[in-house]
């Protein structure tokens, strides 16, 4: 190799390192982030567009590095306040994604070369069906998926309640994959041997007529140059592409439309009166107390402040017909201590509760640690199971219970001990607090109107919000806990998603956390209240009850499903036609060296 093309390839690689490092930034500026507490969401329209540019120029075996290198940077700029958590939570997601991106990247290069002409589309498909599959199984992650950073855009979104968020996500990257590819044009690679031509002289007719800046050193530094080359590539390629893009712009335009036309004003709906509660501690500290007894001094705290906070919400609003606490607020385990009364101490906090919850006329909704003795289920000598749970409480009796169904992987669930006995070991000796998985979407009864409870990290996945829907909820209730996270980012990000789960079905949604973001959200997908993050509040909101089924709520997840079969069925029909399309040459190759 020579000099020269030693520093051409270096300057190439510098290049590429920086276009990711400003698309992981666009990535992450995109959401919620420190500097803009709603985030930039015009930013995602074109926050692609390095990544594609790359990935089309570079080929296979360097996709992989460069996926790798993106899927970290991006989701640590983004999820960064992971690492409070545990400094082992940045780094796990980080390598789920440094994995996940370094397998699409090549995917993505691969849509380009089986497709010349028109594999921009191919590739925007690919990359729909990837942010679906992300969502899936037991490493499914919902933090990230390009639609979610729209969630303040109310015209936008409304679409939501057709397609899910999938379809915001469409329209959102389609303009990254069609530029880049436009840019593709500027540096075309087919014209890559002009470079090794000596410099001559060009007219402007030799000029207009290359698409290869690099034709004359001295000119391509002329920043006018460069700049009537780019008008003259995206020129070109629209006169050639200019039915894909008609097509996305004519579907922006309806879903606009729509999202205008289908708001509707819930003034003359009926409405469910709620007290959503925010003690603004993180329950578990109390567990890392040196003793017993100032474990459950640390406890008893957290529910004088729940019961005054509560105390002061129904004082302001007596027909309040449901108080809501966060999850796990109550952590002693209230079933458990209540039935089995092994330790005095915390027998006499749970009754401290219940003697309080009695008093009260109201319908209370608490996260707990529901644990019970379940012989069939647990693989423990005593028995022992734990569920996060929901709890409604009339008058100091529980009613009802829901079990957390989705648990966030490897902090709270982990179902590979046998095959990887040292990572459940490990997770185990770290602390690490194992639910058991609950089995039905629950459908709590007021006796006026139904609701449900995801829990937590529950309310980022669609799928589960449409569920307790069809089940019969009128109103989506979540339980939230991210006091541990100590960051208005993270708290704003759940909350992005949270948004979409009111307009994909059609539901008014509340939210009580720990410390924040406790809201009160309409079917339009509106903020109605907001109580102030990080502080000892409480939220007196009323919201619609409405029951309208959506497209959404109807057929779920339709659209990312047709994503990924398409991707995978283009895939595979377009690298059979390039194997076949390159066989003569091959075989013509193969005879003449015979």
């Amino acid at each position: 190799m020579t000099r020269q093309q030693t520093r051409r390839g270096l300057k190439s690689f510098l290049i590429d390192l920086a276009a990711l490092i400003a698309a992981s930034f666009l990535f992450a500026a995109s959401f919620p982030n420190l500097l803009f507490e709603n985030g930039l969401p015009l930013l995602a329209w074109v926050a692609y567009i390095p990544v594609f540019a790359v990935v089309r120029r570079a080929n296979l075996a360097a996709c992989f590095f460069w996926g790798a290198f993106y899927g970290y940077a991006a989701y640590g700029l983004f999820n960064y306040w992971l690492t409070v958590f545990h400094p082992l939570a940045g780094l796990i997601v980080g390598s789920i994604y440094l994995v996940f991106l370094a397998v699409l990247f090549p995917l993505l290069r691969l849509a380009a070369l089986v497709f010349p002409r028109r594999g921009y589309l191919l590739q925007w498909i690919v990359w729909m069906a990837f942010e679906y599959l992300r969502t899936q199984g037991f490493l499914g992650y919902s933090y990230g998926v390009t639609g979610y950073s729209q969630w303040h855009l109310l015209p936008v979104i409304q679409i939501a309640s057709v397609t899910g968020v999938w379809g915001v996500s469409a329209l959102v990257v389609f303009p990254s994959a069609w530029l880049a590819a436009a840019l593709d044009e500027f540096y075309d690679e087919r014209h890559s041997k002009i470079i090794n031509h000596k410099p001559h002289k060009h007219n402007e007719l030799e000029l207009q007529n290359s698409f290869d800046v690099r034709v004359v050193p001295k000119v391509r530094s002329s920043c006018w140059f460069v700049v009537k080359k780019l008008g003259i590539c995206l020129k070109t390629f629209f006169r050639r592409e200019w039915v894909a893009l008609l097509v996305w712009f004519v579907l922006l335009v309806a879903s606009l439309v729509y999202g205008f036309a289908s708001r509707i004003d819930y003034a003359d709906a009926p409405g469910a009166k709620m007290a959503l509660i925010q003690h603004n501690t993180d329950p578990w500290e109390a567990s890392k107390a040196p003793t017993v007894n100032l474990a459950l001094e640390a406890y008893r705290k957290d529910l004088r402040i729940l019961r005054r906070l509560s105390d002061e919400a129904l004082a302001a609003r007596p027909d309040t017909e449901l108080v809501v606490w966060s999850e796990t607020a109550f952590v002693p385990r209230i079933y458990w201590h209540q039935n089995y009364r092994e330790d005095r101490g915390y027998w006499e906090l749970v009754k401290e509760l219940l003697d309080y919850l009695g008093e009260k006329d109201v319908l209370f909704v608490i996260g707990n640690d529901d644990a019970r003795r379940e012989p069939l289920i647990s693989r423990e000598w005593d028995y022992s199971v734990d569920y996060n749970a929901a709890m409604l409480f009339e008058r100091g009796e529980m009613k009802t219970v829901y079990r957390k169904l989705h648990l966030v992987p490897f902090t709270e669930h982990f179902p590979y001990e046998n095959q990887l006995p040292w990572i459940y070991n490990a997770l185990k000796n770290a602390d690490t607090h194992f639910w058991e998985k609950g089995r039905e979407a629950t459908v709590f009864d007021t006796g006026r109107f139904k609701f449900s409870t995801p829990i937590c990290f529950e309310d980022t996945f669609g799928y589960l919000s449409r569920n307790f829907v069809l089940n019969g909820a009128e109103i989506i209730v979540n339980l939230s806990n991210d006091a541990w996270s100590n960051s208005l980012p993270a708290q704003m990000q759940h909350l992005s998603m949270a948004v979409f789960r009111a307009v994909e079905n059609r539901r008014s949604m509340v939210r009580s956390t720990a410390s924040g973001q406790t809201v009160a959200i309409d079917p339009n997908g509106k903020i109605l209240a907001m109580a102030e993050p990080f502080t000892e509040s409480y939220l007196n909101v009323e919201v619609p009850i409405v029951t309208p089924e959506s497209i959404y709520t109807l057929y779920g997840d339709y659209l990312g499903k047709a994503f990924t079969w398409a991707a995978i069925l283009l895939l595979i029909s377009g690298l059979i036609l390039y194997i076949i399309r390159n066989m003569p040459k091959n075989a013509a190759s193969e005879n003449k060296n015979g």
